[in-house]
């Protein structure tokens, strides 16, 4: 459910335009783009729902809720890994950037960040709990 959630929400930010790319921590650049009527921004937010759906797909296919994909346990590793590296890279990030002026304007949603990561790493626990019992 996570998975899909962030998939509508990347989809509402690309609805709700250049305020919505800053709140959710896109950065200053891609909101400029967005205020220029770029079709970067939608493109590349468009692809990392698509992504996160498919993500959806393979937890549900996974939960047995819907039929079996193909190369399930492998997608599934590697859904998880990136999961799980996203919440290190978060966390590391923040540690970091403030030893290093080029990183600290990357943090401008330091909360952001954060929220984001620890919501991976939940993500990343529940999979590795109910590993076990996946199809």
């Amino acid at each position: 459910m996570a998975s899909l959630l962030a998939a509508l929400l990347h989809l509402s930010v690309i609805a709700g335009g250049p305020d919505w790319y800053r709140f959710f921590g896109a950065g200053e650049q891609m909101a400029k783009l967005a205020e220029q009527s770029s079709w970067y921004p939608a493109l590349l937010t468009l692809m990392i729902s698509s992504l996160l759906a498919a993500a959806a797909m393979y937890a549900f296919s996974g939960s047995g809720l819907i039929a079996r994909l193909p190369w399930q346990r492998p997608v599934l590793c590697i859904i998880t890994g990136v999961y799980l590296f996203r919440a290190v890279y978060g966390v590391l990030f923040l540690l970091i950037a403030g030893r290093f002026p080029l990183l600290q304007q990357a943090t401008e949603r330091p909360v952001f960040m954060l929220a984001s990561s620890l919501i991976c790493l939940a993500i990343f626990l529940g999979v590795r709990s109910h590993w076990h019992r996946l199809s």
